[in-house]
């Protein structure tokens, strides 16, 4: 089993990343936080791989982060969640937050994930909120405010990704009214 791949980034896609190490080159899925954190092509990088075997494929998942790849093996024990699904999983809510909404209760936070709904998010809360221990103390899930909402709406309808639309109204917590907020959400994310 590949647990940890080393190597020269020779490309890397939304979805995938090919890593050259001695010599071959290995198609490696990945989530968005892993492929917004990994280096331009050509430069070294490290991976913590997960190697899933089936009868027809054997297949490689790569994460930056250790906890990312935990999570990740967490989620795939749920029935009905395989490793594609857990990836989209991944790329939809922050590793942190995404505990923090299974120890909740929070289902309505996880059905916001493309490719969720809402029996998928009452099983992983069922199956995982009593096995998230090793992730620490997650940070509370502070509830969006009606505007902020729609602002964050707004910029994942724009084409930004769930989390970093997150993070910018965060940021932008200061600003009154839905104008104001999606201004400086906005140049939040083109910083």
């Amino acid at each position: 089993m590949i647990a940890h791949l080393r190597g020269r980034l020779l490309s890397k896609q939304p979805d995938r990343a090919v890593v050259e190490a001695a010599g071959v080159g290995y198609d490696v899925a990945i989530s968005i936080p892993t492929f917004s954190d990994l280096p331009k092509a050509g430069a070294e990088v490290a991976l913590h791989i997960h190697t899933h075997v089936r009868e027809d494929a054997i297949s490689l998942f790569g994460f930056l982060r250790p906890e990312e790849k935990k999570l990740f093996e967490k989620l795939i024990s749920v029935s009905g969640i395989g490793p594609t699904l857990a990836v989209k999983i991944l790329s939809g809510m922050s590793t942190e937050f995404m505990v923090a909404a299974i120890r909740g209760n929070d289902v309505p936070s996880l059905t916001k994930i493309p490719g969720i709904g809402k029996k998928t998010a009452e099983r992983m809360v069922l199956e995982l909120r009593d096995k998230l221990d090793q992730f620490g103390v997650a940070p509370s899930i502070v509830t969006a405010t009606p505007v902020e909402e729609d602002v964050m709406s707004a910029l994942v309808n724009l084409g930004y990704q769930r989390p970093a639309a997150e993070r910018a109204v965060g940021q932008a917590a200061g600003a009154d009214g839905f104008e104001a907020l999606f201004k400086e959400a906005l140049s939040a994310l083109r910083k």
